[in-house]
């Protein structure tokens, strides 16, 4: 099997399981298929799956769309935009190592700490910082959903993912726009990210039944353990890069 379709074929997989989770808690598709993405090829890395990110939240604003937060929408896009700056002079010019380490272990604590407390204030001034700490880890690493998930853990699920749909959708646009100025964009990368689009659509389909069974009341404690596990899963993809 040649490098291509070795990428295309388990990073396929990957995108796949990925669509599963964020189609029913609201985030996930970086957490599982960055890293696996990043080990097969890290030059198609991070453009490959900011073009994921940006096509599958249209499939979850196709049919929540009526759930969205604006105002929450607009602070966290007003906190990434700095944020993606910061996250496109990583990539050029700081080691991503050093900053995955130390945002997973955050994610991990912020987790840790959210989960004692019966809901974490949605304000302003929350929701921007976690937008401008989304912005850094989402465009140099791809992983960007946990900040946001965690302050919006205590709303309904409809509200989670459609909120979150439109935040990754305006955030992945952005980031794919500053690392093309920043030349970190090369063709291949939104070859490949184009190709991912066909197992990223089939695994949203395929997480109909289990988006049903979160919205029964466990969608909480859901959002809380793909948080966990997507700060491990950066920790682990930031010390093998």
């Amino acid at each position: 099997m040649t490098d291509v379709a070795l990428v295309l074929v388990v990073g396929g997989v990957a995108v796949f399981c990925g669509a599963v989770v964020q189609g029913s808690v609201g985030f996930g598709l970086g957490l599982v298929a960055a890293p696996v993405l990043t080990m097969l090829d890290h030059g198609v890395m991070p453009g490959a799956i900011q073009v994921v990110n940006m096509t599958l939240p249209l499939l979850t604003l196709a049919a929540e769309w009526r759930r969205v937060d604006w105002r929450g929408v607009g602070f966290a896009v007003l906190g990434r935009l700095p944020g993606s700056a910061v996250g496109a002079l990583i990539v050029v010019y700081v080691s991503v190592t050093t900053l995955g380490v130390f945002v997973g272990v955050m994610v991990l604590l912020a987790v840790v700490l959210t989960a004692r407390a019966p809901r974490v204030p949605r304000n302003g001034a929350t929701i921007t910082g976690a937008g401008f700490l989304s912005g850094v880890t989402g465009t140099a690493t791809g992983i960007g959903g946990p900040p946001i998930a965690l302050v919006y853990q205590s709303a309904k699920g409809p509200q989670i993912r459609a909120t979150l749909a439109m935040f990754f959708f305006l955030s992945a646009g952005q980031s794919l726009v500053i690392l093309a100025a920043v030349d970190r964009l090369p063709s291949r990368a939104l070859a490949t990210g184009a190709a991912l689009i066909v197992p990223m659509a089939l695994g949203f389909l395929a997480s109909r039944p289990l988006r049903r069974y979160l919205d029964g009341g466990k969608v909480r404690v859901a959002v809380l353990g793909v948080a966990a596990t997507s700060a491990a899963a950066l920790i682990l993809q930031s010390l093998t890069a």
